[in-house]
């Protein structure tokens, strides 16, 4: 069982330690979400119109989602090495 922190380095460190257990988490889960409404719009209701570009639209916010989610979370890693 872990100790409880008793400095603030500690908490610190417990505190990054959970966000990067969190953090691969909502990864994992968006692309979940993102490979789902992929399938339901392209494979499940692939002759329905709206359903496929419904499926396009969710395509290219899951896209644009990973690429912010990715740089905001590189800029984080640089901004925490450079200061700890």
């Amino acid at each position: 069982m872990p100790s409880t922190p008793t400095t603030y380095e500690e908490l610190v460190n417990r505190i990054i330690e959970l966000i990067n257990i969190i953090v691969p988490g909502i990864f994992a889960l968006i692309f979940v979400y993102f490979v789902w409404k992929v399938i339901d719009a392209w494979v499940i209701n692939a002759g329905d119109e709206t359903k496929r570009k419904e499926g396009r639209q969710y395509a290219l916010t899951a896209f644009i989602v990973f690429i912010v989610m990715i740089s905001v979370w590189g800029i984080v890693s640089m901004i925490r090495n450079s200061i700890f």
